[in-house]
């Protein structure tokens, strides 16, 4: 498997653990013990990880183009 692929994955994951982070803040799922359920400072911790996930993403997508204009 290529780094481009690897960080496309990564990024794909680290952008769900973000929206999972925002859903439990907003109390959509979750066990209620949770310390993040209906807690709204993690709604903000949620959407900055989900941003970076995009990062990783948008960096992967660029790798992998960067390689096809080399070949």
């Amino acid at each position: 498997m290529n780094f481009s692929k690897i960080m496309i994955i990564a990024g794909s994951i680290i952008v769900a653990f973000g929206l999972l982070f925002i859903a439990q803040s907003q109390s959509v799922v979750g066990p209620e013990s949770s310390f993040m359920y209906s807690n709204p400072e993690w709604a903000g911790n949620g959407s900055i990880i989900a941003a970076v996930g995009a990062v990783v993403i948008a960096i992967g997508i660029a790798v992998a183009f960067k390689r096809k204009r080399k070949l």
